[in-house]
């Protein structure tokens, strides 16, 4: 099975939300630059060498509503193998990619596709972690 490893949610006011997140559950933001496309990444649990200590815990990340993106709602990311096959399998199922494959430095292959019911996902290759 591939796992949901990671959560994404939009943002209107980026000080606000981490400001919330921060105070009602006790995350921690992090706010990456232009570079990164303004991204707040969210570390909702203990992490070792970049993953979560206790089995099915997950952190997250924020990105900023734009007005020309589709479903921008809190969606799931997936842990895949391989993402090529992985888009192929779910093109053969019905799902619909956003978007070309992008490489996030340091963490791996990532692309948002639409399943069936118009519900936005992701797929992510993580990078091979040094041992």
């Amino acid at each position: 099975m591939n796992p949901v490893v990671h959560f994404e949610m939009p943002y209107d006011d980026r000080t606000r939300m981490s400001a919330f997140y921060e105070e009602a559950f006790g995350w921690q933001t992090q706010a990456l630059g232009d570079d990164m496309g303004q991204y707040v990444l969210a570390t909702t649990t203990e992490t070792e060498d970049g993953r979560p200590k206790v089995a099915g815990a997950i952190n997250g990340g924020f990105f900023p509503r734009k007005a020309d993106w589709p479903a921008q709602y809190p969606s799931v990311v997936i842990a895949v193998e391989d993402i090529g096959a992985s888009i192929e399998k779910l093109q053969r199922a019905g799902g619909q990619v956003l978007g070309e494959p992008m490489e996030i430095p340091g963490v791996g292959t990532y692309v948002a596709f639409m399943d069936t019911e118009g519900n936005r996902a992701s797929l992510l290759q993580p990078s091979p972690r040094p041992k």
